[in-house]
């Protein structure tokens, strides 16, 4: 992780910590490539997991740093969920890296999981919020005194005014809620969002600082639902179909491999109309 408080507490008494890489952006190259080089001779492979609001500097130093080490052991995983989403998967990889999976089936399950993350917030503008289609009207609506809007981000996107008959479409499966509130006052996701998506249980954690940027207001309150249980995280990712990626060997799930970003070749009796 790139950021401190992106870290949630543990889920179990089997969760790994994670390491995180401060300042990466600011500190002196040369200490930050010797710092990342230890993680790779410690532990072999590092999956490396930031937010797509975390700053450009950040992420191009990270890509600096992969290319300078010429490894194919460094995995830059940059999913496309909001930052309290995001903390909630890295948990999960976290919980799973106990387990006896391989750096590229681990790495590789972080793609899989997403699917299974309901991501969202409530916020009390969409003004400026440009990562979920608002129209004109939904637009004017947000300077108006009070008003407020449900939005899911993940896995589809979705956007509705906040009032009596409002509601967002929730998981189809048993999940936990965990909750970050910023500085909008409101109790709509844990006493009617919650029920009606019928939720196993709630947890509330401290708002991600990354947060008001990827939402466009910090009048908020941020949202999630994941599945906690561990035995249910394994079923799910060794029940998928894995191989060895082509190009570096390593066992991955799905068709790229996450450490050397290498594809399937194509069949050589393949027609090249359909090579894509």
């Amino acid at each position: 992780m790139t950021s401190a408080d992106m870290v949630l507490p543990p889920q179990d008494d089997r969760t790994l910590p994670a390491v995180v890489l401060k300042d990466i952006d600011t500190r002196p190259l040369e200490q930050a490539l010797t710092d990342l080089q230890l993680l790779l001779e410690q532990h072999g492979h590092v999956i490396v997991v930031c937010s797509r609001a975390t700053p450009t500097a950040v992420q191009r130093r990270l890509h600096t740093l992969r290319s300078l080490l010429e490894s194919d052991r460094i995995a830059l995983f940059t999913p496309d969920l909001p930052p309290l989403g995001l903390a909630a998967l890295v948990r999960q990889l976290r919980q799973l890296a106990s387990c006896d999976l391989g750096p590229g089936v681990l790495a590789s399950a972080g793609r899989l999981l997403v699917h299974y993350i309901h991501s969202g917030a409530l916020l009390g503008s969409v003004a400026r919020l440009d990562r979920v289609p608002v129209d004109l009207k939904q637009h004017a609506r947000s300077w108006v005194p009070g008003s407020q809007f449900a939005v899911l981000a993940h896995p589809q996107p979705q956007l509705v005014r906040l009032g009596p008959e409002a509601t967002l479409d929730g998981p189809e499966f048993g999940t936990w809620m965990l909750v970050a509130k910023g500085q909008l006052q409101s109790d709509w996701v844990t006493a009617t969002l919650a029920p009606s998506w019928k939720v196993q249980g709630l947890r509330e954690t401290p708002l991600p600082a990354e947060s008001p940027g990827w939402w466009g207001t910090g009048k908020l309150i941020e949202f999630c639902t994941y599945l906690p249980d561990l035995s249910v995280l394994y079923q799910l990712v060794t029940s998928v179909r894995r191989g060895a990626c082509h190009w570096c060997g390593i066992d991955v799930i799905g068709d790229r491999c996450v450490f050397c970003s290498a594809t399937p070749p194509v069949p050589e009796g393949r027609p090249l109309a359909q090579r894509t």
